[in-house]
């Protein structure tokens, strides 16, 4: 999957937490806010407020997605509110390998077809 594809599948997937999403889905659209959210956060504070709303919503449902993928519930983003260590499981966990089998989530995602 490659940058515009991943950004494209986050934003059709808006709200969908079911499924499972692929390490680069996630990581392309997390660089894709990043670069945006930098980017306009020195253009003006309004469309910063404007960006950061626009992805909130999609950023949860790519990491229940992601989440999935490595077997776990999406319930695990709630370590994030604990600060510092729960950001760091998180990190631990997003960057796990996809689970090559089918798990609760679904098939892996390279297995999913694309209309899906």
């Amino acid at each position: 999957m490659n940058f515009q594809q991943a950004v494209q599948t986050c934003f059709r997937k808006y709200v969908d937490f079911s499924g499972r999403a692929s390490r680069p889905e996630y990581w392309w659209f997390i660089l894709a806010y990043v670069v945006l959210a930098f980017v306009t956060g020195f253009i003006h504070e309004y469309l910063y407020f404007i960006v950061v709303l626009a992805f909130l919503l999609p950023l949860l449902a790519a990491g229940a997605r992601r989440l999935h993928d490595i077997g776990k519930s999406g319930w695990w983003l709630l370590l994030g509110l604990i600060p510092v260590l729960g950001g760091l499981v998180l990190l631990y966990f997003t960057v796990q390998p996809s689970q090559p089998e089918s798990n609760e989530y679904g098939p892996p995602p390279a297995l999913v077809p694309a209309g899906a």
